[in-house]
């Protein structure tokens, strides 16, 4: 045998051995995998092939006070069928049966059910050809639709001879659309697993609302698709339970629908309403309504609880009751108004009415909505010693927050001397006096207005009566007392006369809204908004009080943000009526409270008058009124709204004015009004 003849035979034995390791190498593995590790192996092809799905549970109802359906969990069902598991004599069986069912089901004319049947026969058979496991029939079923279509030929038959897979999922109703939708809230999870709760249901939905969830067992069918083992779950869902609210649906409507309509009049960025029953506390109605970039209102967030701001006039009540409870001034104390102007550090305290109002009283003061008045009746009592008065806001829980379940409230912001922040000056006492530098919520405010009415006592606002389990009381709420007497019962009966005084008397800021056949309280509030720089300012519009002033059953606060100035922004003219309207329908509207007679009528006289008016303003806007007779709080209001400068000399009701009637004028002079 040669030299090469032996190389080559080397190799090949050195192949053949290499080969021969190589073979055994395989061997042991594959005895290692089957028989060392081969539970190990088994258990994770069964993972990868079958898995558990979470099956949410039907998040629990919300209902109003009275049982209406405010949020709902709807099952939504949607039918696939896989083509490969019926057998040859099964699917071709059923088969045009079922897509005659489906045809007739999607309520076609008899010529569309034919020509649908027809194609959707022709799409089953191509996919059963290309071993289609995930075929879609219907999507978006309701219950009954989907116990219908799972009756049908051949998907009757189940997941193993059928080839019927069911896909189930949860969607939220909102029966009243968009009313309230903020308040009712929701909880959503986006896909980075981050989770928004946003009112009653964020609050709730966690401890009752959720429920608990079910499992199903899935099976990969390949190219990321899952369908179920079974046509039932492993583990059903249990439901949460149903909250019912405090909120009545009427008084919503009422609430909802003033608000809006005045947002559109006013031209308006933005505004809240909020009604509350007096002694329990409950939220009856809440609606925050803003506007979009198309000029829309919707409830974009929620204000009424979310939104801490300067709250102007309505302060007062706040400023006074520290005063009077304190017995550094009385009612009757005399106050001079120093020709509507005061300083202090080069900044001017103004009155609204040019000149001021003289020396009035305390309670004229608050009446009219003097500034001047007010900064100097608590400035004079407080200059020596302004802590007293804060520890007074303490003593009233205006510093506290209320511990809402709802997420967000806003913050409550009082100046104090004692701590270092940067919000005490030489001139924090005075704003504060008439609302500027401190700070609260429409909510926040509107809980002490409600506790004057309610002789002094402070509850929380609540916003649910009980959660249930079918028909199970689950937990029930009760009303919750912050501070049990805010102040004393002498300076509460004094602060609800001022109240009532306001609408009452003929100098009232919000005497144009009364009516002498239904008493409401209150106080009109018209606070500057963005006044650091002129080219910004607006004005924030509030109203809040109480009804009827006597023997209160509710408590309303609304508050409208960024009117058209050139349409109007004082509180009685813009948030008032809407107080008024919200209030006289509750008490026409509801057969649940027992209403005043004839709370409409009117003289047909005044009406004739105003309608001629109006037909006058609208034809000839700049024409000069009659004002003669008029108390100079209202023509001063008539004509600063037609972009009038006016002049007062002297005081009470108008004996003449310095341009005559009917006079139409194309450049706007200041009117210099004459009054006795």
């Amino acid at each position: 045998m040669s030299d090469k003849e032996t190389n080559i035979l080397n190799k090949l034995y050195f192949i053949s051995g290499c080969m021969f390791v190589f073979s055994l190498l395989i061997v042991v593995k594959l005895i290692n995998i089957q028989f060392v590790q081969g539970d190990i192996y088994r258990a994770l092809a069964e993972k990868r092939a079958i898995k558990d799905v979470i099956i949410p549970a039907n998040r629990g109802n919300i209902y109003s006070a009275k049982g209406n359906l405010l949020a709902t969990s709807v099952q939504r069902y949607e039918i696939r069928i896989d083509l490969v598991t019926p057998s040859n004599k099964n699917f071709e069986m059923f088969v045009k049966e079922l897509c005659d069912s489906i045809s007739v089901f999607n309520h076609r004319s008899s010529a569309q059910a034919l020509e649908s049947s027809t194609n959707l026969e022709r799409n089953l058979r191509r996919a059963r050809e290309n071993k289609n496991r995930y075929f879609l029939l219907a999507k978006n079923l309701s219950y009954s639709d989907y116990i219908r279509f799972r009756n049908f030929p051949l998907l009757n038959l189940g997941a193993y001879k059928g080839g019927l897979i069911v896909e189930q999922s949860t969607k939220r109703d909102y029966p009243l659309g968009a009313i309230a939708q903020r308040s009712i809230g929701y909880e959503r999870e986006d896909d980075q697993g981050y989770i928004t709760r946003v009112g009653i249901d964020g609050a709730f939905g966690q401890k009752y609302l959720r429920g608990i969830d079910g499992k199903r067992l899935k099976q990969s069918i390949g190219k990321g698709q899952w369908k179920p083992i079974e046509d039932f779950n492993q583990i059903e869902p249990k439901d949460g339970y149903d909250l019912y609210t405090t909120i009545d649906v009427n008084i919503q409507d009422i609430a909802h629908y003033a608000l809006l309509e005045q947002l559109q009049i006013y031209n308006a960025d933005h505004g809240s309403v909020i009604v509350m029953e007096t002694e329990t506390g409950e939220i009856k109605a809440i609606s925050n309504l803003g506007r979009n970039s198309k000029g829309n209102y919707y409830e974009r967030l929620n204000y009424a609880i979310g939104e801490s701001h300067e709250p102007g006039s309505t302060f007062k009540l706040m400023a006074l009751a520290v005063a009077l409870d304190d017995n550094k001034i009385d009612t009757t104390t005399i106050v001079d108004t120093n020709g509507g102007t005061l300083s202090y550090y080069g900044k001017k305290v103004r009155d609204s009415k040019k000149g001021g109002y003289g020396k009035i009283t305390v309670a004229e003061a608050f009446e009219v909505s003097s500034n001047t008045g007010v900064v100097s009746a608590i400035y004079e009592s407080y200059k020596e010693s302004p802590s007293k008065f804060v520890d007074g806001l303490y003593r009233m829980n205006l510093q506290d927050s209320l511990n809402l379940p709802i997420l967000g409230e806003g913050k409550s912001i009082i100046p104090d001397p004692r701590i270092n922040n940067g919000r005490w000056s030489g001139i924090a006492l005075q704003w504060m006096a008439y609302g500027y530098g401190v700070s609260f919520t429409p909510l926040q405010t509107l809980t002490f207005y409600n506790a004057i009415a309610n002789d002094g006592k402070m509850v929380r606002p609540r916003f649910l009566k009980e959660v249930k389990s079918i028909n199970k009381t689950v937990k029930l709420f009760e009303t919750e007392v912050i501070n049990p007497q805010i102040c004393k019962p002498e300076t509460i009966k004094k602060l609800q006369v001022l109240l009532k005084n306001v609408i009452e008397k003929s100098h009232g800021t919000g005497h144009r809204l009364f009516n002498d056949e239904f008493s409401m309280a209150g106080k009109t509030g018209t606070c500057q908004k963005d006044y650091s720089e002129k080219d910004k300012l607006n004005y924030i519009s509030t109203f809040s009080g109480y009804f009827p002033a006597d023997s209160p059953k509710y408590s309303c606060i609304v508050i409208i943000h960024e009117p058209d100035k050139n349409l109007g922004y004082y509180g009685a003219d813009v948030s008032g009526p809407v107080f008024k309207k919200i209030a006289q329908k509750i008490y026409t509207d509801l057969p649940s409270v027992e209403f005043i007679d004839n709370l409409d009528k009117s003289s047909k006289e005044v009406e004739n008058q105003h309608e001629k008016y109006y037909q006058a303003s609208k034809k000839h806007e700049n024409v000069i009124p009659n004002l003669i007779g008029m108390p100079a709080m209202d023509a001063i209001a008539v004509l600063e709204n037609m972009n009038f400068d006016v002049k007062l000399i002297g005081e009470g009701n108008v004996v003449n004015q310095s341009i005559k009637i009917g006079n139409k004028l194309k450049l706007k002079p200041t009117v210099i009004l004459e009054l006795l």
